[in-house]
């Protein structure tokens, strides 16, 4: 690895009037370089894209993408990681701020990591409020701002299986060439970080720095805040994901993890009244049953 490998930072953006401008300073004031930022502008309906259009008039040298239609997150994503040069990708929200010293304890991370196949490094969120004032810990900390909790570490395949092991998206440093073998974010999901932690800790390793190397914004009415409601289309996507994982998964211990994820998600179904959706992921549960019960798992 160089030194100093090149960092593409995708800032994706919609409806991001009020917060956009500190966002992409933040990226700009970062104590690491080279950094490559590319915008997407997901054909704002408010003020965001003149807000751009402002900010670019003193930094030419920023790649900017302006959608003509909304197409949403993941397909944006990619349209811009088609053109990313970096060695290293964070994907980045327009109301989320980078923390100056984040992307180089991230890279600092990488170069001394103990894991052969590294994938990803990721760190601790500080939540702030709509008007940046504090909230929270995205992992609980204690009174020397550790985190509580022992993160795992390496191959952290099941984990993410049984729990979602939450990560921060945007607290994530990753390796280009795991996008390339994901082949990017799945486009038919409504979200996708839950998916890509799945597919990339199939093949790659990860790691956590405990430090605060982001600030994640909460904003009402946000895709995360609707997460779990009645027939919501991320429902459907997480039953999507975790049948795509049945076919990834190689042991019965990967299946009794997706079991118990399957089993959280049936309870949501049946609590949030989704009667279809319960009827999906009780299929899906019994065939992970099946499964342990008659697949010869040494083939």
């Amino acid at each position: 690895m160089q030194e100093n490998p090149l960092v593409s930072i995708i800032c994706l953006a919609y409806n991001h009037e009020n917060f956009v401008v500190e966002t992409l300073n933040s990226v700009i004031h970062q104590n690491y370089q080279p950094i490559e930022l590319i915008i997407v502008d997901d054909c704002s309906i408010d003020t965001t894209k003149l807000e751009i259009n402002n900010w670019l008039l003193s930094h030419p040298e920023v790649q900017y993408i302006a959608n003509e239609f909304n197409i949403g997150n993941t397909k944006s994503f990619n349209n811009a990681l088609k053109i990313a040069k970096g060695e290293y990708i964070i994907d980045l929200a327009a109301d989320d701020l980078l923390l100056p010293d984040g992307i180089k304890m991230q890279i600092n991370a990488f170069q001394k990591s103990k894991f052969n196949n590294l994938g990803v490094v990721y760190g601790n969120a500080e939540i702030i409020n709509e008007d940046g004032s504090f909230n929270s810990f995205y992992f609980p900390v204690d009174e020397n701002g550790n985190v509580i909790s022992k993160r795992t570490i390496g191959d952290i395949y099941c984990s993410v299986l049984s729990t979602g092991d939450s990560i921060c998206s945007v607290s994530a440093l990753i390796k280009k060439c795991v996008f390339d073998f994901l082949g990017g974010y799945d486009e038919t999901l409504a979200y996708e970080d839950l998916d890509s932690w799945i597919r990339a800790s199939r093949e790659y390793e990860f790691d956590f720095i405990d430090e605060i190397v982001v600030k994640k914004r909460t904003v009402t009415n946000s895709l995360g805040s609707n997460f779990y409601k009645k027939k919501h289309k991320i429902n459907i996507s997480t039953y999507k994901i975790l049948r795509k994982a049945l076919q990834l998964n190689r042991s019965k211990m990967e299946d009794l993890a997706l079991q118990k994820r399957v089993h959280h998600e049936i309870i949501h179904s049946f609590r949030n009244q989704s009667w279809t959706l319960l009827i999906k992921n009780i299929g899906l549960k019994l065939a992970i049953s099946f499964r342990k019960n008659f697949k010869n798992y040494s083939n």
